[in-house]
């Protein structure tokens, strides 16, 4: 199947060193008081571009957000699980859906993944991207008002670009295995409040992928901190099997629970 933001080589990157690095945190003494958290993410977000021809170079560019319109703003949520093991070791899993709708009319013809859509002819598409992550991060500084880590993060995307006409419709999807650098730094400027930053990124000459947050967060207690802030979302291929290029801008209320 054809790669949205990353091609097929880049995914197959070995994945060794983060499989060796995450057996050992599960064989690191620990600590007494290991804790875990809970982290919820909603808002709205935007598209800000959704550039798609496939297959490459032989189909026709369109966008979902220029030649047809896409239905935004539009909501979202993410969640997350942290074991932090001890100070300096934090294993997460995520879960982030994401889709939005697209609907117009193309100003021409317009071939996608095999299939011919006419002009001015009422048009509906669909671009889901889900992303399901697991990642072991290292806390390299671990004080009472700065934390600052690096780590590595396995991610399975569930991809598909949907078109769809009175009478046809057309679709290219793919699940695959990405490998990203992930990363977190907290300031704790003040007793009840912090700069907080996270996100997984990557790029390759195949294509890459950057999802990265920056809030502000309220320690409203020891175990629950609330946050408001910004996130984007972008990546994107350009090989001999698709073209792809994402954007999405997103308004973050968010919320992290320690026991």
């Amino acid at each position: 199947m054809a790669s949205f933001f990353l091609a097929q080589t880049y995914m197959l990157l070995p994945m060794r060193y983060f499989i060796r690095l995450l057996v050992a945190a599960f064989f690191l003494p620990v600590a007494a008081l290991a804790e875990f958290s809970f982290d919820f993410e909603t808002g709205g977000f935007i598209a800000g571009r959704a550039d798609v021809r496939i297959p490459n170079p032989a189909g026709t560019p369109f966008s979902l957000t220029d030649d047809l319109r896409a239905d935004d703003p539009a909501a979202f949520f993410r969640a997350r699980a942290t074991w932090h093991i001890n100070p300096r070791h934090d294993i997460s899993v995520l879960y982030a859906p994401l889709s939005i709708d697209s609907s117009g009319s193309f100003g021409r013809t317009t071939q996608f993944a095999g299939t011919d859509f006419l002009a001015n002819t009422p048009t509906s598409a669909r671009f889901r991207f889900d992303s399901y992550r697991l990642t072991y991060r290292y806390n390299f500084i671990r004080t009472d008002d700065i934390t600052f880590g690096l780590g590595l993060t396995a991610k399975i995307r569930d991809a598909e670009v949907r078109v769809s006409q009175s009478g046809r419709s057309a679709f290219d999807d793919d699940t695959g295995l990405v490998p990203l650098i992930n990363y977190q730094f907290t300031w704790r400027f003040s007793p009840n409040f912090s700069f907080f930053t996270e996100g997984d990124a990557l790029g390759a000459p195949q294509g890459y992928a950057i999802d990265a947050m920056a809030a502000i967060q309220w320690h409203v207690t020891d175990q629950l901190a609330l946050r408001l802030g910004y996130r984007i979302l972008d990546g994107g291929a350009d090989n001999d099997t698709v073209y792809t290029l994402s954007t999405f801008h997103y308004a973050v209320i968010g919320a992290t629970f320690t026991f």
